[in-house]
């Protein structure tokens, strides 16, 4: 079984997300969307919200399973048999740390990374930048999907 794992903290996750996660789910038998908890951050959702709403997105995708991890994401890996790592590059800016990224974890455990082209319709799409515009009440119906949309007007107060 050919598996693989789309890392990331998902707070929230948005089309641009999803897009990659869609992409990878179409290549790979088995896919992890791993959730990452890094407890000296304070994310707009919880953990246990995050991964909820990432299986309601991702719902249509059999082979899609959502998990929280902490620590190294190699480790991850090891422990579920999986060989490889996606990962979304949106500009140049990203391939230079995503690159120092997948020379450690290959360097540590053997486990290869897979660069994925972003498409260009959220090549500027970031999870930080979707919060700061919906804080400010503007629109991001067209950036997140529905249940994201929701969730985020309601932790806004934007009923």
């Amino acid at each position: 079984m050919r598996r693989a794992v789309c890392p990331g903290s998902f707070d929230p996750i948005t089309n641009g997300h999803l897009d990659i996660i869609a992409r990878a789910s179409r290549l790979y038998d088995e896919v992890y969307v791993a959730v990452m908890i890094n407890k000296s951050k304070k994310g707009l959702f919880e953990i246990e919200e995050r991964i909820e709403l990432i299986r309601e997105v991702t719902a249509d995708y059999a082979n899609v399973r959502v998990e929280a991890f902490h620590g190294l994401l190699v480790d991850f890996c090891k422990q579920r048999d999986i060989p490889a790592i996606v990962k979304g590059l949106r500009a140049v800016s990203d391939f230079d740390y995503e690159l120092q990224m997948a020379q450690m974890n290959v360097g540590l455990t053997g486990v290869e990374t897979l660069f994925v082209p972003t498409n260009p319709t959220y090549s500027f799409l970031s999870s930080s930048l979707v919060k700061e515009v919906a804080a400010w009440g503007g629109d991001v119906s067209h950036l997140v999907p529905e249940p994201v949309l929701e969730a985020l007007n309601k932790r806004l107060r934007k009923d």
